[in-house]
C-alpha cells in the first residue's frame, strides 16, 4: 500500500442523515488496503465529503462499494441542500500521491467510470485531467443545471455522457470522475444573512469573472445558522496560496460592512499549503519545511 498511493475524495449528496453516512463510510472502508481518513457532512449544503487512501485497485473496489451503497439510499427526487449537485455520488476525483502519475489516475477514472455505468446505470462524465471534451474539464461546466435540469442538457449533442446513455439515473442522477491535483476546500462564513452579499463577493473572487486565478467560488445561505458563504475551490493552492485568497474576501466584506465570522477546510489540506500561512503571517526570513520540527525528524527516519 506504501509504495503505491491514491487518494479519492467523493462527495455524496446527503449531510443529514447520519445513519445514510454512517453506511457510506462503512462501505468505503471494507477494503483492506485502504484507509478511509476523513469524513465531513454539511446539513445546510446537503453534502458528505469523504477522504480515501489507498493503492489504485482498492481505491477504485471502495468507490464502486460506495456507490452500492448509495444509491439505494439517496434520492434525488426529494434532496433540496444548498451545494449544486447531479448526482446521488456527485463526484468522484482520483488524485496521486506517491508512486502513481496523473496518467495512472486518468486511467483509473476511465475505468472507475465505465465500470459505474456497467453496473450502477448512472451516466459519467469524465472531468480535469481525465476530461475527453474541452467543455468538460471543469466541473461547474458539466454540473450547471443541476439534477433537475439534467434530463433536457443530456440530450444536447455536446453533453452526451463519456460513458452511458443520454438519460440520467432516475433518483441517481449523473456522476463525474475525473483526475487531478490537490484541491483545497475552503469556506468564508460572513456575520450576514444576505445571500446577495456572499454571491457579491465570490463574484470578485472567482477566477472565471476576473478574480483570482485557480479560484471557484460560490455564494451560499446557511439557513441553520443564519448567515451566509463564500464557498471555494482552490484548484492550484501553490500559485494561488490560500492567505491571498482569504485577503480578498476580507477585502471585499469590508467594503460591505460584514464580519468574518469564521473559516473552514472541507476534507484533507496538504502540510504546505498551511505552513504557507504560517511563513507569511510571521513574516519568517528564508524558511524552509525542514525548520519544521516534525518534518525534519521525517526526513532523518527517512534516512
Amino acid at each position: 500500500m506504501r509504495d503505491r498511493l491514491v487518494e479519492s475524495v467523493p462527495n455524496v449528496s446527503e449531510g443529514r442523515d447520519r445513519a445514510v453516512i454512517e453506511a457510506l463510510a462503512s462501505a468505503l472502508g471494507e477494503v483492506p488496503t485502504v484507509r478511509l481518513l476523513d469524513v465531513q457532512s454539511d446539513p445546510d449544503h446537503h453534502r458528505t465529503v469523504f477522504t480515501v487512501v489507498g493503492d489504485p485497485d482498492g481505491v477504485a473496489d471502495a468507490i464502486l462499494r460506495l456507490f452500492s451503497a448509495a444509491l439505494p439510499r439517496i434520492d434525488l427526487r426529494r434532496h433540496r441542500g444548498e451545494h449544486p449537485r447531479m448526482g446521488a455520488v456527485d463526484v468522484v476525483p482520483f488524485v496521486p500521491v506517491r508512486g502513481v502519475t496523473m496518467a495512472d489516475c486518468v486511467d483509473l477514472a476511465r475505468r472507475v467510470g465505465r465500470e459505474v455505468w456497467e453496473r450502477f446505470r448512472v451516466p459519467v462524465y469524465l472531468y480535469e485531467e481525465a476530461a475527453t471534451r474541452p467543455q468538460c474539464r471543469d466541473l461547474a461546466q458539466i454540473r450547471r443545471g443541476e439534477f433537475e435540469g439534467f434530463a433536457a442538457k443530456i440530450q444536447e449533442e455536446e453533453w452526451a455522457p463519456d460513458f452511458g446513455e443520454r438519460a440520467v439515473h432516475p433518483t441517481a442522477g449523473a456522476t463525474a470522475i475525473g483526475a487531478r491535483e490537490f484541491l483545497i476546500a475552503f469556506n468564508v462564513n460572513l456575520g450576514t444573512a444576505d445571500l446577495s452579499v456572499a454571491k457579491a463577493i465570490a463574484r470578485a473572487v472567482r477566477g472565471s469573472s476576473g478574480g483570482l486565478r485557480h479560484v471557484k467560488a460560490l455564494g451560499l445561505s446557511l439557513g441553520e445558522r443564519g448567515i451566509v458563504q463564500v464557498s471555494m475551490n482552490l484548484t492550484n493552492y501553490k500559485k494561488t496560496p490560500l492567505l491571498r485568497v482569504l485577503e480578498l474576501v476580507r477585502s471585499e466584506a469590508r467594503r460591505f460592512g460584514v464580519p468574518i465570522v469564521g473559516t473552514e477546510i472541507v476534507g484533507l489540506v496538504p502540510e504546505d499549503a498551511l505552513l504557507q500561512v504560517a511563513a507569511h503571517c510571521l513574516g519568517l526570513e528564508r524558511f524552509s519545511p525542514d525548520l519544521v520540527l516534525e518534518q525534519r525528524l521525517q526526513s532523518v527516519l527517512r534516512d
